[in-house]
């Protein structure tokens, strides 16, 4: 996986490829020095002691930078001495194909929506396979993982490998509460939750997706209010609490909890 690392005075800036596309996000030294290296440390201590592979989640709402994250904390990982290595995957690959959602409606107050006016809430995932995939990883056997590609609007099957020791995997619906999804809560070892203020990311999913699709502004703020706001609020409103809550703050940095 290509990606590039500037180091300004207390800014980390990594820049990678993500989904199919490229996406730069920027990390303070003082997270970095006091949230992310001890918290690899604390999974590397975990996966000793537990003696098999260790499975970590990181659930976040749409907009709150965990799929850019999760690759993030696996760069530091290998490249600081004293941690031990981890891949990083997301279930986005897990999306149904995208004909599938053209063809295929659910019901939301009272009006008959397809699911591709919908894409990226849970109805829209396979989540059959979300937990026979993660089964497996828990299970510790090498296996592939799907992979969802921007460019393409479907996920790519059996793209990455999964072959180590401690995997994180990242995701919107990970910790959810709704029947289903509950149960994938059963197979992690520890948990991860970024929090952030709905109006901040609106403002972020509004800016990327109008970037991204080219679409007229209107247009990119009506599908994000009817479809993607919704998910946003899902996530922060209807989640597990997480063994590590993060707060995705204004200036787009990560802190702890103050409360």
């Amino acid at each position: 996986m290509d990606y590039s690392v500037t180091d300004s005075e207390d800014w980390i800036t990594y820049s990678i490829r993500t989904n199919g596309l490229p996406v730069e996000a920027s990390y303070t030294k003082t997270s970095i020095e006091t949230i992310f290296i001890p918290l690899l440390q604390h999974l590397k201590e975990m996966q000793a002691e537990k003696g098999g592979r260790l499975i970590v989640y990181l659930a976040a709402p749409p907009a709150a930078g965990k799929s850019t994250l999760a690759s993030f904390l696996k760069y530091l990982s290998e490249e600081h001495s004293g941690l031990k290595p981890i891949d990083s995957i997301g279930m986005d690959g897990f999306h149904l194909q995208h004909q599938y959602l053209i063809n295929h409606a659910v019901k939301i107050d009272g009006k008959v929506v397809p699911l591709a006016k919908i894409k990226g809430a849970p109805p829209t995932y396979d989540l059959d396979g979300i937990h026979q995939k993660i089964r497996e990883i828990s299970e510790g056997a090498l296996c592939k993982w799907p992979f969802y590609d921007r460019l393409l609007h479907n996920p790519v099957q059996d793209a990455v490998t999964v072959e180590r020791d401690i995997v994180l995997i990242e995701g919107n619906y990970l910790l959810l509460k709704d029947e289903g999804w509950k149960d994938l809560a059963d197979y992690a070892d520890f948990t991860i939750r970024i929090i952030a203020d709905p109006d901040f990311l609106r403002t972020r999913l509004v800016e990327r997706k109008h970037l991204s699709s080219g679409k007229p502004l209107f247009d990119v703020e009506k599908f994000v209010d009817f479809s993607d706001m919704r998910n946003v609020r899902l996530c922060l409103d209807e989640s597990y609490p997480a063994d590590l809550t993060l707060v995705l703050n204004p200036d787009n940095s990560y802190s702890l909890p103050t409360d």
